[in-house]
């Protein structure tokens, strides 16, 4: 049976939780913050424990029948904690995270866990974090990934965290930094690196493409609601972008993603049953599939 592997996960942690909650300018501590905000979004707060954390997730991928999921840090405090409870997954956890490339430190903090394979890849969010995916400190980036043959997830297009919001912090994003076309230097100047777009460009779906048949290192993710979908010019349903997505890059450049992030909601069944049913009106074969649905990212995190 071909793996069911989720390229899109995100831990969502305690640490997550009190970074963004210490940063938040609301009233009442820490605590009080997350309490208040967790109960606005019907999030519970995750345990302390980090440990009790995992084997919730553990039993939502036995529950589902999925192989393995690739989670990510969402903030560098996060980092530490998901190497330790990747250490712990049995090899069904891969830990990518999120990384500043203007940070000063950012390419010595993450150079030892790439070497050690305990980060497996990296989460970049150019626009919020304010640096161009063709400029020096992200070629920088680059060259150390291509090292150590770790993908690069690039965000693109819309960027949204009820979490951050909720806590009232800035949302200072410029989407421009974010636009996929930017990738296409970096792309071709490391071209065995692969480059990962996720949520099919997050409303840059035909600058993705573009830029998925210019270089053939670019991979697209199929994570999150879409809603992004929303703001097309013409009327699409998800059939239509996957169809516009195989027409381009094919089955192997495609990864299965959800975008699971928190609890109650666990695993997003939701969304990988609404994939299915999109890629069964495109009348894909049974090959590609598990190619989609796992084999392809099988492949880059070099499970096989």
């Amino acid at each position: 049976m071909a793996p069911l592997v989720d390229f899109h996960t995100h831990f969502f942690s305690h640490a997550l939780f009190e970074a963004l909650a210490a940063a938040s300018p609301l009233k009442g501590s820490t605590r009080e913050r997350l309490e208040r905000v967790s109960r606005s979004l019907g999030l519970q707060l995750p345990p302390d424990d980090p440990a009790q954390l995992l084997d919730r997730w553990l039993g939502e991928m036995e529950r589902h029948g999925v192989s393995h999921l690739v989670s990510f840090a969402s903030v560098p405090e996060e980092t530490a904690l998901l190497i330790e409870v990747a250490g712990r997954a049995r090899g069904k956890l891969s830990a990518f995270t999120v990384v500043d490339p203007t940070r000063r430190d950012a390419l010595q903090r993450l150079s030892g866990p790439l070497e050690a394979k305990q980060i497996r890849g990296v989460l970049l969010l150019p626009a919020l974090h304010h640096y161009r995916l063709d400029g020096p400190e992200a070629l920088a980036l680059f060259e150390l990934l291509e090292d150590h043959r770790a993908p690069a997830v690039v965000h693109c297009g819309i960027f949204r965290m009820p979490l951050r919001e909720r806590l009232g912090l800035a949302r200072e994003l410029d989407l421009a930094l974010g636009n996929p076309l930017s990738l296409v230097p970096a792309a071709d100047r490391f071209p065995t690196l692969p480059f990962v777009i996720p949520c099919f460009g997050s409303g840059f779906l035909r600058e993705t493409l573009m830029v998925g048949a210019q270089c053939p290192n670019v991979y697209v993710d199929t994570s999150s609601s879409n809603s992004w979908i929303a703001t097309q010019s013409s009327r699409m349903s998800l059939a239509d972008v996957f169809e516009r997505a195989l027409a381009v890059l094919g089955p192997e450049r495609i990864l299965f993603g959800t975008d699971s992030s928190s609890f109650p909601r666990g695993w997003r069944r939701d969304l990988f049953l609404a994939q299915k049913e999109a890629l069964g009106a495109c009348g894909v074969s049974e090959e590609q599939r598990s190619r989609i649905l796992g084999l392809n990212a099988a492949h880059l995190l070099h499970l096989t």
